[in-house]
């Protein structure tokens, strides 16, 4: 399990590359509540690399701030590949960003599904011409231990999109 500790290194890192590669990154959350833009703004002279972050925790949000369709939703839900992807998309369109990351899930106690057991999360990750590439995970724990994970793994991504 990653510690505050951890997901600073990592956090450093990504920094670190995103500089150098001259990329600027773009968050939209949900299920973290901005806990990514906290880890990467928490660096000092971050904002040469890190644009903004949206936290869109409800459906309506979604819709709003990053033109999430409605269709979507009602079709796949807030936690899912497509909800995430058009998250993605939209954050890249409304920012300065270059490259974009987005996160939705069900860290719990409640909101889980027979299909959607609480620990599911949904990433993407877009990049100005790039696409757009997503993934579904399932993590162990409470709520904190969730939404902890889930921010260590979207860093990682970004690490290896870096790389």
């Amino acid at each position: 399990m990653e510690t505050d500790r951890d997901l600073d290194a990592i956090a450093m890192r990504v920094g670190e590359r995103l500089f150098a590669a001259g990329v600027v990154l773009v968050t939209a959350e949900s299920c973290t509540g901005g806990w990514v833009a906290k880890v990467l703004t928490d660096i000092p002279g971050s904002s040469t690399w890190f644009e903004r972050g949206f936290v869109t925790y409800t459906n309506e949000a979604k819709q709003e701030m990053l033109g999430v369709r409605e269709e979507t939703l009602e079709a796949f839900g807030a936690v899912s590949e497509e909800t995430v992807r058009e998250m993605a998309a939209g954050a890249l369109e409304r920012s300065h960003g270059t490259l974009a990351l987005a996160i939705s899930g069900i860290a719990g106690p409640g909101g889980a599904t027979p299909d959607k057991p609480r620990g599911t999360v949904c990433f993407a990750w877009a990049g100005k011409g790039g696409g757009v590439w997503s993934c579904r995970q399932h993590f162990e724990g409470d709520r904190e231990a969730v939404r902890r994970q889930a921010v260590a793994l979207t860093l990682n991504e970004v690490l290896e999109y870096l790389a």
